[in-house]
C-alpha cells in the first residue's frame, strides 16, 4: 500500500529566468491534459556517461519525484541560483531517474504515483528535471512481471508501455525484464519475445525522442545459452537499445565483487560476463552501464562498498569505458553516493 504526502514544488520560474538571459529551455516539453497524449519536440539521445537511480520505494514526505534542485535563498526564490542551474539535491550528480515499476496489470509504487498527480504538477516537476539535465523515464517489469511466460503479447505490451510514456510525459522506459524461466529454458522464447517487443516499442517511441533501455542481469551476456540470451537480443535489436542498465548483482555470493571480477575476468559459473569479456563478445562498451546495489541490503549479494567501485571505474575508464553507472536504488543512494562513486574518474 502506498501512502501520499504533499509537497509542493513550484519551478516555473526557470523557464522565465532563462529567457530573460536569453537562454532556451533545455528540454521543451507540452503536457498533456488528462487522458491525452504527449509530443515532445525531438532530442538526440543523451551521451554517456549515464547515472542511472531507480526509485520503487515510498518516501516519507515525498510525493512524485524528489525536487532537483534548491532554489530559494531565505525563504525566497534566487534568480541567480536558477539561472545558473545551481542544483543541490539529493539526486545531484545524477541525470537519469527512472519511476518503478509500469506492469502489465498497470503502472505500481513509484510508477503509479506519478500518475496521482495532477497535469500541472507533472509538468512543473519534468521541467525542473530537465533544466538540471535529468532525464526522467519509467522502468517495467522487474521481478513481478514475467512477460514470457505468462504469454503476453509482445506487441500489445510494447504499445500499452509507449502510451504510459505519452500520456504521463515521461521522457522514455527501461526494460526490466526478469522471465528467468523463460530464459532459462533456451528455446528461443524468451529472445524472440523481446525482439518483437523492442521493435514494437521503438516504432511507437522513436530514436532521438525518447530513451529506450534494457536492464539484464550480467549472466544473461554470457554464450553459455544456446538459444543467445542477451547476445541474442544484442545481435537482433541491440541498434534500437540506447544503453544496457546491466545488474551485476544477486548472481552469488562472490560474483562481481572485486574489480578483477566486475571488469576483466568473471567466475567459471557464468564465464565472459565481466565488463570487457560482455564487449569482447561484440556488445559495444559505451553500451555497459555498471549496475550494482545502494546497500548490502539493497540486494542478495553483489554490493562493493562506494569507494571500491569507484576504484573500479578509474580502471575500467583508463581501459576507454566510459557508459556510467546505474544503481538500486533511490534513497538509499543518493548524491553522496554517486558523488563517492564519481569521485576517481568522472568527478562532479
Amino acid at each position: 500500500m502506498l501512502f501520499f504526502s504533499s509537497v509542493a514544488r513550484p519551478f516555473m520560474v526557470v523557464a522565465a529566468c532563462l529567457a530573460a538571459l536569453g537562454r532556451p529551455n533545455p528540454l521543451p516539453v507540452t503536457e498533456p491534459q488528462e487522458g491525452s497524449i504527449v509530443t515532445l519536440v525531438s532530442r538526440a539521445t543523451p551521451a554517456a556517461p549515464h547515472w542511472v537511480i531507480y526509485s520503487d520505494k515510498w518516501v516519507s514526505g515525498e510525493n512524485g519525484p524528489p525536487a532537483v534542485s534548491d532554489i530559494k535563498v531565505n525563504g525566497h526564490w534566487s534568480f541567480e541560483n536558477v539561472v545558473n542551474h545551481r542544483v543541490l539535491s539529493k539526486i545531484k550528480g545524477y541525470n537519469v531517474f527512472a519511476l518503478s515499476f509500469w506492469l502489465i496489470s498497470g503502472p505500481a509504487d513509484q510508477a503509479l504515483e506519478w500518475t496521482t498527480l495532477d497535469s500541472a504538477t507533472r509538468s512543473s516537476i519534468h521541467a525542473s528535471y530537465a533544466a538540471a539535465g535529468i532525464n526522467l523515464i519509467v522502468s517495467a517489469f522487474g521481478s513481478t512481471d514475467a512477460p514470457t511466460s505468462t504469454g503476453a503479447d509482445p506487441t500489445a505490451t510494447a504499445n500499452n508501455l509507449a502510451a504510459f510514456v505519452k500520456q504521463y510525459g515521461l521522457d522514455g522506459a527501461d526494460i526490466d525484464y526478469e522471465d528467468f524461466n523463460a530464459v532459462n529454458a533456451q528455446d528461443g522464447s524468451a529472445e524472440n519475445w523481446l525482439t518483437t517487443f523492442t521493435q514494437a516499442l521503438r516504432a511507437q517511441l522513436p530514436e532521438g525522442q525518447y530513451i529506450i533501455t534494457h536492464a539484464p542481469v550480467a549472466p544473461w551476456f554470457s554464450p553459455i545459452y544456446a538459444s543467445g540470451a542477451y547476445l541474442a537480443v544484442d545481435q537482433t535489436v541491440g541498434s534500437l537499445i540506447d544503453w544496457y542498465n546491466v545488474q551485476f548483482y544477486n548472481q552469488g555470493t562472490s560474483e562481481y565483487t572485486t574489480c578483477t571480477g566486475l571488469l576483466n575476468t568473471s567466475s567459471s559459473t557464468w564465464p565472459s560476463t565481466a565488463l570487457f569479456q560482455i564487449a569482447a563478445s561484440g556488445v559495444p562498451l559505451n553500451k555497459l552501464v555498471i549496475g550494482k546495489p545502494a546497500t548490502a541490503g539493497d540486494a542478495n549479494n553483489g554490493y562493493m562498498d562506494p569507494s571500491t567501485l569507484a576504484g573500479c571505474l578509474g580502471t575500467a575508464k583508463a581501459q576507454g569505458w566510459d557508459a556510467g553507472v546505474m544503481v538500486w536504488e533511490y534513497p538509499d543512494a543518493a548524491a553522496s553516493w554517486i558523488a563517492t562513486v564519481r569521485s576517481v574518474a568522472f568527478p562532479e
